[in-house]
C-alpha cells in the first residue's frame, strides 16, 4: 500500500514553483490521487476527470472523416490526451505544454498516464506556449511542419474564459486571436475548450464571431466531498466549410 501522502517532485518554473503530489483519501477508496500545485494553488487533480475526458469525446464527436490530426493544448495529468487517443480515427496527436517539468513527469512516467502516452506512436509532446503558437498561423503548432492545419484543437489550460492561469492569457480571448487560431483548422475543423464554470453567454457570443457553429455542453459528475453533483462545461465550435 502506498503512503497516504507523498510529494513526488517539486521544481521552479517560469510561472512559479510547481509540484506533483500523490495521496489517498477514504472518499475515493483504495486508489492513488495525483495532484499538481502551482505555489499554493491547486492546478489539477485526478479526483475528477470526467470533464477533461469529455473535452476529447465531445470535441472529436463533432468531426467527420478519418486520419485525423489533433492538437491538445495543456498536458495536465494526461486525461484529455489519453481520451483522444481512444478514438481510432486519430492519426497524430500533438500535446502542447508550456512547462518542461510537466512533460518530464510524463516522459519519466511519474504519473500513471505517462506510460500510455509514451507507448502510443501517434502521440507527440510539443513544449511551447499554446497561446503563442495558436496566434502564429505561419509557424503553428507543429515544429516540424510550418503552417500545418489540423482537424481539431482541444484546449484545457485556463480555469474558464474569464479566469486565467496567468493574466497574459487574457489577450487570447478576442475575435482577432481566436480567428488566428482558427486559421490552423481545416474546413469543418473543431475547436473545443474546457471550463470549470457553467457556459457563459458572453463567451458563446464571442465564439460565434469566429465559428459557424457553437454548442455548450454541461458535464456533471458526483462530488463525494459535497455529496452532490458538480458541473464543468465544454464548448464545441465548428469552423465553416469555406
Amino acid at each position: 500500500m502506498s503512503l497516504l501522502f507523498e510529494e513526488i517532485d517539486s521544481q521552479s518554473s517560469p510561472i512559479g514553483e510547481i509540484s506533483l503530489r500523490r495521496r489517498r483519501m477514504p472518499a475515493f477508496g483504495d486508489r492513488d490521487i495525483y495532484e499538481v500545485k502551482l505555489g499554493d494553488e491547486f492546478l489539477m487533480s485526478s479526483m475528477f476527470v470526467e470533464a477533461e475526458e469529455a473535452l476529447s469525446t465531445l470535441g472529436l464527436a463533432a468531426l467527420k472523416g478519418d486520419n485525423l490530426s489533433v492538437v491538445v493544448g495543456g498536458l495536465g495529468l494526461g486525461y484529455t490526451a489519453v481520451a483522444a487517443l481512444k478514438d481510432e480515427r486519430i492519426a497524430e496527436l500533438l500535446v502542447v505544454e508550456a512547462l518542461h517539468t510537466v512533460i518530464g513527469w510524463h516522459e519519466d512516467e511519474l504519473v500513471p498516464l505517462g506510460k500510455i502516452l509514451n507507448a502510443d506512436a501517434r502521440n507527440r509532446y510539443v513544449q511551447g506556449s499554446f497561446f503563442d503558437l495558436a496566434t502564429d498561423p505561419n509557424t503553428g503548432f507543429d515544429p516540424s511542419h510550418d503552417g500545418k492545419k489540423f482537424d481539431a484543437i482541444l484546449l484545457d489550460i485556463d480555469h474558464s474564459p474569464t479566469e486565467f492561469l496567468h493574466s497574459s492569457n487574457a489577450s487570447f480571448y478576442t475575435t482577432e486571436n481566436l480567428a488566428l487560431m482558427a486559421e490552423q483548422l481545416k474546413p469543418e475543423g473543431v475547436f473545443a475548450m474546457w471550463s470549470q464554470n457553467l457556459p457563459e453567454e458572453s463567451f458563446e457570443a464571442l465564439l460565434k464571431t469566429v465559428f459557424g457553429s457553437v454548442e455548450s455542453h454541461v458535464v456533471s459528475f458526483y462530488n463525494p466531498f459535497q455529496n452532490r453533483e458538480s458541473t464543468n462545461s465544454v464548448y464545441v465550435c465548428v469552423k465553416s466549410d469555406v
